[in-house]
C-alpha cells in the first residue's frame, strides 16, 4: 500500500477516530480455516530502507508500529539510539 492510498482510505473517516492495527494469523496447521485477530493501536511511524547486498538503498517503506506499550516503547527507542 503507498502512503496516498493510506491518506484515501482515511479521508471520510471522522478524525477523532482511533487507528488501530489488525493483524490476522491463521491458528493451527495449513489444514484449519480458524484465525486469531490481534488489535494494537498505532503508537509511531518510521520510514525505513533496507539496503541489499551491494549497499544500495532500497524502497523508502513507511513502518505503521503498534503493539503493548512496553514493547513498542522498548523498540522505538533501541531504533533511536542505533543511530547514536
Amino acid at each position: 500500500m503507498r502512503v496516498s492510498e493510506l491518506i484515501d482510505m482515511l479521508k471520510d473517516q471522522p478524525p477523532d477516530a482511533e487507528v488501530e492495527l489488525a493483524i490476522v494469523a491463521p491458528v493451527g496447521d495449513d489444514d484449519d480455516e480458524d484465525i486469531t485477530v490481534d488489535r494494537y493501536s498505532v503508537e509511531g511511524m518510521l520510514p525505513w530502507r533496507d539496503e541489499d547486498e551491494e549497499g544500495n538503498d532500497e524502497e523508502l517503506v513507511i513502518w505503521l508500529v503498534g503493539g503493548e506499550d512496553d514493547d513498542v516503547e522498548a523498540f522505538l527507542d533501541a531504533i533511536e539510539h542505533q543511530d547514536d
